[in-house]
């Protein structure tokens, strides 16, 4: 069973940066290869979105347009670690932030919605002060 670990949330000033983290225990010889991995937030009150993707075999990613380029996906192949660098972060960017994964043969679209992730982290809080 796949199990996903998101870590590095943390309260920060509007202006400043964060590194999450994502990775997974109960994956095969091949880590995160065939599988892609998406970054979703969800803030109070809010549904869940789509931030980005990563296709981890071929290193495709996909990024949300509202993210204005802000925030960009990178790895540790060697550790199975993703990471979301989320720099001139905003008050509208306090969310919790959830790292899912699915194994894929394709690509990865920012447009898969959360249904489409069988295996989910429990998430990390991010909260950005104005």
């Amino acid at each position: 069973q796949v199990q996903v670990v998101e870590s590095g949330g943390g309260l920060v000033q509007a202006g400043e940066s964060l590194r999450l983290s994502c990775t997974a225990s109960g994956l095969s010889f091949d880590g995160f290869d065939g599988y892609a991995l998406g970054w979703f937030r969800q803030a109070p009150g809010k549904d869940r979105e789509g931030v980005s993707c990563i296709n981890w075999r071929g290193g495709y990613r996909d990024y949300a347009d509202f993210l204005k380029g802000r925030f960009t996906l990178s790895r540790d192949n060697a550790k199975n670690i993703l990471y979301l660098q989320m720099n001139t972060l905003e008050p509208e960017d306090t969310a919790t932030y959830y790292c899912a994964a699915r194994k894929t043969t394709n690509s990865c679209s920012v447009s898969w919605g959360p249904t489409s992730y069988p295996y989910w982290g429990q998430g990390t809080q991010v909260t950005v002060s104005s």
